[in-house]
């Protein structure tokens, strides 16, 4: 299934499911966040905790082209969906 239209908060939500499948990455994610977990089930789709899911994912290129391989998204589209999203650096987009 190819998701290239699919907006910046569904790539986000993706890629929150995509970690929260490893539990290991998802702890890492967590302690890196901050986030709880009970915060993160109640935050989820706030737009700055999707924000905070493609600043951790974009931190290591191979977890984005796991992700976007498992999510059929080009290795691009995380970045993009980055850039769309609050507090996105300049040359995000």
């Amino acid at each position: 299934m190819r998701q290239e239209g699919a907006g910046a908060e569904t790539v986000a939500i993706g890629a929150l499911g995509w970690i929260a499948g490893d539990a290991e990455l998802l702890s890492t994610f967590l302690g890196s966040s901050g986030l709880m977990p009970e915060d993160l089930r109640r935050r989820a789709g706030e737009p700055e905790v999707l924000a905070a899911v493609l600043d951790f994912l974009l931190l290591d290129d191979a977890w984005v082209i796991a992700f976007c391989d498992s999510a059929g998204l080009g290795y691009d589209r995380v970045r993009q969906a980055r850039a769309a999203l609050p507090g996105a650096a300049p040359d995000w987009g």
